[in-house]
């Protein structure tokens, strides 16, 4: 075998990828590929945990060991810059959530003939997993699922989507593409609610979700403050991942007296800056604004929140030009016009959060052709053993 049979780094989809070019699905580096494609384990080649690794499409990367997973969360990130000709001057280690620490997920679930089916879809099919086990997902979740299983056999056909989430007073549990009929649904869904001791189940059967329980309002905690918590809010993957994050911001901005946090949600990063520092929060969702307003208020913190969709109104150079710093974490579509405004301003610090390297990079040519310098980047991998990558950066004119 010559020196290109071997698995030099993994793609950003997730395949092996020789030194010239060929790629091998289930691969890692310091694997070798026979004459006949097949693959020979190498070094970091790890035995996958889940037996449902390979056909489930939660997770792409079981196979590949700890420090392997740790430089390909840093690849994606460093190599999204230098895709646009960007060097940060630090890159700091990647941070990489643990098994079993996922505080929220969609999973999918239908009746296949007398069974009910729940899990993950598999890889690029709409057809569900049937989950037997999960290495993902916090264990409050993952016991849920065989009850669901029961309470949904009391529907003869559906097809749902369940979005659980680890709320402060328990799970959350929100039922899309399902609705109870008569009596008995009605009451076997408050029933599971109350077993489980949930802190919320709505279900939406097209309308719009209709709360079935919720003793309390189901709250989550963010900068030291509960904030409600509206059916389909975002929320950070897991908590440690969440701490990762804020954590950079804080240790960028600690110092800045007035911050624009865009694309603020609930309250995130708004809630953790405020204090002494005066935060405007601009969000585009309006049940997230009002909660994150409501929290502010109710807790003295100085958050300004604003409600403004900022791909149709961004805030103008000159309104950014107020503020010692900008912090914003936009969709995976990346921010090309508030970008545009941002880099025309007198702004001299931003702070990048993104889930999506690749349209972070572009942004961030944007930010460096303006005069900004991209002085530290943190690869965070939150979705574990998924290709899903996201980053902290700074950026200082």
């Amino acid at each position: 075998m010559s020196d290109t049979d071997e698995i030099v780094r993994i793609a950003a989809k997730g395949d092996g990828v020789t030194a010239n070019g060929v790629h091998a699905a289930g691969a890692v580096p310091g694997d070798r590929l026979s004459a006949d494609g097949a693959i020979i384990p190498g070094p970091h080649h790890a035995e996958p945990p889940c037996p449902h690794f390979g056909t489930c499409g939660g997770c792409q990367l079981q196979h590949a060991d700890e420090p392997t997973l740790a430089q390909f969360v840093t690849d994606r990130v460093v190599l999204a810059a230098e895709g646009q000709g960007l060097a940060a001057q630090v890159v700091a280690p990647p941070h990489l959530s643990p098994p079993k620490s996922r505080r929220r997920a969609t999973l999918h679930a239908a009746r296949m003939g007398k069974r009910v089916v729940i899990g993950f879809r598999e890889a690029r099919s709409n057809r569900i997993v049937d989950m037997a086990e999960c290495h993902i997902l916090r264990p409050e979740l993952f016991a849920l699922v065989e009850p669901l299983r029961h309470l949904l056999a009391r529907w003869d056909r559906f097809a749902a989507d369940i979005e659980l989430a680890i709320a402060d007073r328990g799970v959350t549990c929100d039922l899309r593409g399902i609705a109870p009929d008569g009596l008995p649904q009605i009451e076997a869904l408050r029933d599971f609610a109350r077993a489980h001791a949930l802190a919320r189940l709505t279900v939406d059967g097209g309308d719009g979700p209709l709360p079935q329980w919720e003793p309390e309002p189901a709250t989550v905690t963010l900068g030291g403050v509960p904030v409600a918590l509206p059916v389909g809010a975002f929320l950070q993957a897991t908590l440690d991942g969440e701490a990762a994050l804020v954590a950079a911001a804080r240790a960028w901005l600690g110092d800045a007296r007035t911050i624009a946090d865009l694309f603020a949600g609930l309250g995130t990063f708004a809630l953790a800056l405020a204090g002494p520092a005066k935060v405007l929060a601009v969000e585009a969702a309006r049940d997230a604004h009002l909660a994150c307003q409501a929290a502010a208020r109710a807790h003295g913190r100085p958050v300004f929140a604003q409600h403004r969709d900022l791909f149709r109104n961004p805030l103008s150079a000159e309104e950014i030009g107020k503020f010692d710093a900008v912090l914003l974490d936009p969709p995976r579509a990346g921010a090309r016009e508030q970008i545009d405004r941002i880099a025309h301003s007198t702004v001299e610090r931003v702070v990048y959060i993104s889930c999506n390297p690749t349209s972070w990079a572009r942004d961030a040519r944007r930010l460096v052709d303006a005069g900004f310098a991209l002085q530290e980047l943190r690869p965070v991998g939150q979705f574990r053993w998924s290709t899903h990558v996201e980053l902290a950066s700074l950026f200082v004119r």
